[in-house]
């Protein structure tokens, strides 16, 4: 059974390095959570690496620019490892054709800067449905439309045999007191309509071998048990721990605090059914990163 802690302080001295997500960890989509703010700062003071590990469908450098506007402060991480990142690498290598459909908002276009790793990276001109060689999908047009509202369209895709390039896995997430639907939602509603969906944030290994790029390029080279990942996505941050066999820290606060009732900190009765219910097994649960 996973073990209840009140700080992360109590365990971080178990490890070099933390793989933090963000949203739900860190912030809440308006603001930082001061708390998870001072963790990290703590965890670093005290010789620590954090890398945030984010399903945001952008370069770490727009994520870098967010952070600042939310609040969270420079010496609160060493890098960052974006879904994004991880999935236009993959694009731009040809995953998904030339001709490409995107779905998205204005604020994802960055997706479509080349990123420097790649010397000679393939042409990609984003076109019509009609057109397309593969789909790119960063998010929803409309965060709060139902994705069935998208069925015509994968019905269409499908029958061309396109693939579709998941830039996010999250289902949802709250922006405040708001849910919003997520890449993972359309990608998810595809690959059930028979579609092929392209996966490279959490909980699959493409961002995970990033993150590790991103450690190795700070000098630390950690082993498997020195490393913990830590956030509020149980089919997400904490699969995809255990997929890695890294240890992990739940918040229950997070997505799953109605489920949980956290306030600060999870229902030990309905933790367990929970976790039970997803089948997952975190090392330990917190109720809100402090």
């Amino acid at each position: 059974m996973t073990q209840i802690i009140q700080s992360f302080s109590e365990i971080s001295g178990r490890y070099g390095a933390a793989l933090v997500d963000l949203w739900g960890c860190m912030h809440d989509g308006l603001k930082a959570h001061p708390e998870a703010v001072s963790a990290m700062q703590d965890f670093r003071a005290k010789g620590g690496t954090v890398v945030f590990v984010t399903n945001a469908p952008r370069p770490w450098r727009s994520v870098e620019k967010q952070l600042e506007r939310l609040g969270i402060p420079r010496d609160t991480w060493d890098a960052i490892a974006t879904s994004g990142d991880s999935a236009r690498t993959a694009m731009f290598h040809g995953a998904v054709g030339a001709k490409v459909w995107f779905m998205g908002e204005d604020h994802d276009m960055s997706f479509f800067e080349p990123p420097e790793v790649i010397e000679d990276p393939a042409p990609i001109e984003r076109v019509e449905l009609e057109e397309a060689e593969g789909i790119v999908c960063c998010g929803p047009f409309d965060p709060h439309a139902d994705p069935d509202v998208n069925r015509p369209q994968f019905l269409y895709a499908k029958q061309k045999g396109l693939k579709l390039l998941c830039a996010n896995p999250d289902i949802v997430v709250d922006r405040g007191e708001t849910r919003e639907w997520c890449a993972g939602a359309l990608a998810k509603l595809y690959t059930e309509m028979g579609g092929e969906s392209l996966y490279f944030g959490k909980p699959h290994p493409p961002i995970y071998d990033l993150a590790r790029r991103r450690l190795s390029a700070l000098g630390k080279d950690l082993p498997t048990e020195a490393i913990i990942c830590i956030g509020d996505g149980i089919q997400t941050d904490i699969s995809g721990a255990r997929g890695e066999d890294y240890d992990a820290l739940f918040i229950s606060g997070g997505l799953a605090a109605g489920a949980t009732k956290t306030i600060n900190a999870p229902d030990e009765h309905l933790l367990r059914s929970y976790l039970d219910e997803e089948n997952q097994s975190p090392q330990f649960t917190i109720g809100h990163l402090r």
